[in-house]
């Protein structure tokens, strides 16, 4: 590649792909219409077929594949094994029914309304039952739907359509019209790999990933953790590829691997930005390469065989959800979020064209017919949401704001951390708690106690620990290293969320002066003034004058400390300091 190429990829592409994307997004989500659509739209719009503003979209595909790589990573990092061993039958079951029926129904629609062959049916038919992970799982998450049963339904689906990749190009080489490639494996060889590499990829995950990130926190380095993230990421789907085995594939078990990981919080913050760019760049690249062409010879056919794909799939999904105890309306909306065509099915088109199955114009043709399926999701979740919207809630019942307890993120385990935990979780409130020290992090799991590793005053780590639902935000770090804007900026993110702060001293309480936060608390105070208590008490002291000291004491230092932030001055009412000779009244010295 020489270097005026790589000038022509980064600058001019680079600029074109990125102004057109972030112009038709921000219009189309104006609109109400999604990202997706608008980056659908700007590829088609700039492509070799459009403008010709950019050209080699196949190119740029294999790049911004990376995105749906990385976006298995992170749902992966949200998956516990545990939580995926109690989805098996949804994956097994539903999944693949959901791959086999809907792939039979539409060969099937294809036999009878064209004139392919039956071997050039199911390798079109078997790849348009696949939906787009990477349009679907985005939604679930932005919606917080993704851990919901109904998320869990349209996950297990996906996951099994991932998993048929393998399966599905073994057929496509079993019907293959075009002379054997010596150099690739056979199908049982595939499945053999396929076993021997999610087993190496538990392995490692146990005995490498974790102790490399173990050593990574304890340098402090956020470059190393994006680095050591990305490469995780690269290094699984490198692996998977090499095998002739899916890639995103490889990097979802990565991240399963990593879901119980005391890093787990980090990664998905430091990759998360890499995943929205290339999600981006692979919609716009999908869009590069509609075939207008294509649709404008033939419109009717087009329009009327993604019409045709969406229909069938949504009537065998909602019959399929039935079956599996979704509700009705449920059910439905499942049908339409997975109606669409997916990414996969450019490469099983593509398969299916060096098989000789089908001509490089059908792969086209069909190619377009993926592409608009995509584009009617958008819509159709509109039209779902009009028809299958949740039932008003009854007076009776109560809501989540009814709840005595809440979620609360700690940030910071140390001691002052760790009686704050506790405290938390003898009411058996949910707590997430953030610490930095590796350290801490191992000598806490000796106790059970769960502690994920990262940077709690990071608003994109807050976010990925949950704190835009989190009913308090709890720092129990030395204020000293809490930066007031910082502090602000979380109040302004999170502004459903309780934000208490430890204080290290007078200092800091001044400091956090004209904040909106629910409380603050003196590290030392309230130790000190029991301290005080017992030493009155020592010295031969009477209850209830301990008590008048006590409360006396609370009452003039609440006073200093509000004369002292007004005017920024420690040695403001220094005068109603107790001193030697300046005791309570009733007191003074003969």
């Amino acid at each position: 590649m020489t270097e005026e190429h790589v000038t022509t990829l980064l600058v001019r592409d680079g600029v074109v792909l990125l102004g057109a994307g972030l112009v038709l997004v921000i219009l189309f989500r104006r609109l109400g219409l999604g990202a997706v659509l608008g980056y659908l739209v700007a590829g088609a719009l700039i492509g070799p077929q459009g403008l010709g503003l950019v050209g080699d979209a196949e190119s740029k595909l294999g790049i911004a594949e990376l995105g749906i790589v990385l976006l298995l990573f992170i749902v992966g990092l949200d998956l516990h094994p545990s939580r995926l061993l109690r989805l098996r039958r949804d994956i097994f079951g539903l999944g693949l029914a959901q791959v086999v029926l809907c792939g039979v129904a539409l060969a099937a629609f294809l036999s009878v309304s064209t004139e392919f062959s039956t071997a050039a049916v199911l390798a079109l038919g078997l790849p348009l039952a696949l939906s787009s992970t990477a349009q679907v799982l985005p939604m679930l998450r932005s919606a917080g739907r993704l851990n919901t049963p109904f998320g869990e339904k349209s996950f297990s689906i996906l996951l099994f359509q991932d998993l048929s990749i393998v399966p599905l190009i073994t057929i496509i080489a079993a019907l293959s019209r075009a002379p054997a490639d010596a150099s690739a494996p056979p199908g049982w060889l595939l499945a053999v790999y396929t076993v021997g590499a999610i087993i190496g990829l538990v392995l490692a995950g146990r005995y490498i990933l974790n102790p490399l990130f173990r050593l990574i926190g304890g340098l402090g380095e956020r470059e190393l953790f994006v680095a050591a993230g990305l490469f995780t990421v690269l290094a699984a789907a490198a692996v998977m590829e090499a095998l002739h085995l899916s890639t995103a594939l490889g990097a979802f078990i990565a991240g399963v691997m990593l879901a119980d990981s005391p890093y787990r919080h980090e990664l998905e913050a430091d990759v998360e930005p890499f995943r929205t760019l290339l999600l981006g760049l692979f919609f716009i690249a999908v869009g590069m390469m509609l075939d207008l062409n294509a649709i404008a010879t033939r419109p009717l056919f087009v329009l009327s065989l993604a019409a045709a794909v969406v229909i069938i799939k949504t009537g065998v999904i909602f019959g399929l959800a039935r079956l599996f105890g979704v509700a009705t309306r449920q059910a439905f909306a499942l049908g339409l979020l997975l109606s669409q065509g997916g990414e996969f099915a450019f490469v099983l088109f593509g398969q299916a064209q060096s098989a000789q199955l089908i001509a490089p114009e059908a792969a086209s043709l069909f190619g377009a017919v993926v592409t608009l399926s995509m584009a009617t999701t958008p819509f159709l979740m509109m039209l779902s949401r009009r028809f299958t919207g949740e039932p008003a809630p009854r007076e009776d019942m109560e809501g989540p704001a009814d709840r005595p307890e809440g979620t609360a993120i700690l940030v910071g385990y140390g001691r002052f951390g760790q009686t704050v935990a506790q405290m938390l979780m003898a009411k058996s409130i949910d707590v997430t708690v953030i610490d930095n020290q590796p350290e801490t992090i191992d000598r806490s799991s000796g106790f059970g106690m769960k502690v994920y590793y990262g940077d709690g005053r990071r608003l994109d780590l807050l976010r990925q620990a949950g704190a835009d639902k989190a009913r308090a935000i709890i720092y129990c770090v030395d204020d000293r290293l809490l930066d007031k804007e910082g502090l602000k900026s979380a109040l302004d993110t999170f502004p459903q969320a309780a934000v208490l702060v430890r204080a290290y001293d007078r200092r800091s309480l001044i400091r956090l002066d004209g904040l909106d936060i629910a409380g603050s608390v003196r590290e030392m105070f309230e130790s000190a003034v029991l301290m005080g208590r017992k030493a009155l008490e020592a010295v031969g002291v009477e209850l209830d004058e301990i008590n008048r000291v006590e409360r006396e004491y609370r009452d003039r230092d609440a006073i200093r400390l509000e004369m002292q932030s007004k005017s920024g001055d420690l040695h403001t009412a220094k005068d109603m300091m107790f001193g030697p000779n300046n005791p309570m009244e009733g007191n003074e010295r003969a």
